[in-house]
């Protein structure tokens, strides 16, 4: 197994579960989502080709889960070589005035608020030699209907960079990233109908998107 341990939260499907399997030759997974099959999935395909994952079904709206996780990384491992955080909640397209309060209070939980439970509890694993990674959405702030998701990823996006800025000279190293558009479940719900044959695969993404740390 390498010493190399990567933390990928929101890794059951879309550009998480690419990143999990492009990364699986150099680091042991840790596979953090909410659908266990499609982790159980994940996981087959990663030990088919020669890696090993540990698989964490967990909500990471879950304070208490979180910490347990970490505890259990700290214990195990004593370290995170590399976080990606894929995770993320799509609210229904929708204009300003009509942003539906589940949706918009779902949206900064999963999108802002968790990020800020995750980071403290990450950073000491990352110390000064680790690295995370992150994904922003900039097409889509302002725009028509995007008021929920684009207000939450705003957020998480302002926090993101402040700790990039924070830690520019002790580490961790922070990527903000911009993916390329792809064919998840994500962007059908924001573009229903689209002809997905001229998107990326989120395996090219990912594999682009490796090169980046």
């Amino acid at each position: 197994m390498t010493d190399k341990i990567a933390l990928i939260t929101g890794a059951s499907r879309g550009l998480g579960a690419a990143m999990a399997e492009a990364l699986a030759p150099t680091h042991h997974i840790i596979a953090v989502a909410r659908t266990v099959g499609a982790l159980e999935e994940l996981d087959d395909r990663i030990q088919g080709a020669g890696g090993s994952a540990t698989l964490a079904p967990m909500d990471i709206t879950d304070a208490k889960a979180m910490a347990t996780l970490c505890r259990g990384i700290h214990d195990r491992w004593g370290k995170l070589n590399l976080w990606v955080h894929a995770a993320i909640h799509a609210a229904p397209l929708s204009p300003a005035d009509h942003v539906d309060a589940k949706d918009w209070a779902k949206s900064i939980t999963v999108n802002a608020t968790a990020l800020s439970v995750l980071i403290p509890y990450l950073s000491p694993l990352l110390g000064q030699t680790g690295a995370a990674m992150f994904f922003d959405d900039a097409a889509t702030r302002g725009g028509k209907f995007y008021g929920a998701y684009g207000a939450s990823k705003a957020a998480q996006m302002a926090l993101v960079q402040s700790w990039a800025s924070e830690t520019v000279r002790t580490g961790p190293r922070i990527h903000v990233v911009q993916p390329n558009p792809m064919p998840t479940a994500t962007r059908a719900r924001f573009f229903p109908g689209e002809n997905r044959e001229n998107l990326h695969s989120p395996r090219e993404e990912a594999l682009r998107l490796i090169l980046e740390l």
